[in-house]
């Protein structure tokens, strides 16, 4: 059996374990919660002994107060498993931990701000973790709600266009999981500096992706078994499009695409994914091609 990974906050609340261990039941999937703890302790003018003390004492304390969130949270004969780890370097234990194989998803409380993610682990973590990785927004979204599968089916890049079929599977798995309507939608991005210019017209620029984006829409629709009124084209910047349509539908999750990179373009996850996670202030189930 697959298992979730939930990362407790290091704050009393935590939004990220009711929500994870929900998802586990609808899932079928085993919820394991991790809780991490650090503090200085070597600065402190105090012996390995006292040391070792009062590193035991704070596991202990972290393991209560998560414990106590996992017993209120849990549904009837849910079996959740508790780790606390001493680290300070959350997203590369996290990383290192699926990496090994077993685990299906991250669930994680998201921090936002305007500069994207001010909580480095975040940025991390949608950069580097090997398997999907949802953030679950503050806001308290309806359950009953739609999934939102965002795509891009402008593409004609191979690579692109499997991430496409990736996304949709994943959202099309937390729908019936979930009981829950699931709603496409792709943003028809007008480059603004031609039609500016004049070297292009807007109205028919929207005309003929819409065209072509049926094609895509057709193919993907017979893939998955799915009627092709469930997928909506609207024009504009991407972030606009999807951030709009979600709070229009209010979308439970958004299921998005995410580039990982390595070497120096690594500070990127691509420019949609990020500029979409700016603004986005719903629960994202994030995932890399």
């Amino acid at each position: 059996m697959d298992k979730l990974l939930i990362i407790a906050d290091l704050e009393d609340t935590c939004h990220a374990i009711p929500r994870g261990l929900a998802l586990a039941a609808a899932l079928g999937q085993a919820p394991e919660v991790v809780a991490f703890t650090y503090a200085p302790l070597k600065r402190l003018k105090v012996d390995a002994t006292q040391q070792t003390a009062m590193r035991k004492r704070l596991m202990q304390e972290r393991e209560n107060n998560v414990q106590a969130l996992i017993d209120k949270h849990r549904h009837q004969d849910q079996k959740v498993k508790l780790k606390v780890v001493w680290s300070k370097d959350l997203a590369g234990w996290i990383n290192k931990r699926c990496s090994e194989g077993g685990y299906a998803a991250v669930i994680k409380t998201a921090h936002r701000s305007e500069s994207l993610l001010h909580k480095p682990t975040d940025w991390r973590l949608l950069r580097e973790c090997p398997v999907p990785v949802m953030l679950v927004a503050e806001k308290n979204w309806s359950k009953t709600k739609p999934v939102l599968a965002t795509l891009d089916l402008s593409t004609t890049v191979a690579s692109k266009r499997r991430l496409n079929h990736k996304v949709l599977g994943n959202a099309l798995r937390l729908s019936q999981a979930l009981g829950a309507e699931l709603q496409i939608i792709s943003a028809i991005e007008v480059p603004t500096v031609l039609a500016d210019l004049g070297l292009i017209e807007s109205v028919d620029y929207v005309r003929s992706a819409e065209a072509e984006m049926a094609q895509q829409i057709s193919k993907l629709a017979a893939s998955f078994d799915l009627p092709e009124s469930i997928f909506t084209c609207k024009p504009g910047p991407v972030e606009k499009v999807v951030s709009k349509h979600a709070d229009k539908i209010k979308a439970q999750i958004v299921v998005m695409g995410t580039v990982g990179r390595s070497g120096v373009r690594a500070a990127l996850m691509g420019n949609s994914a990020e500029r979409i996670l700016q603004i986005l202030q719903t629960d994202v189930w994030a995932l890399k091609p």
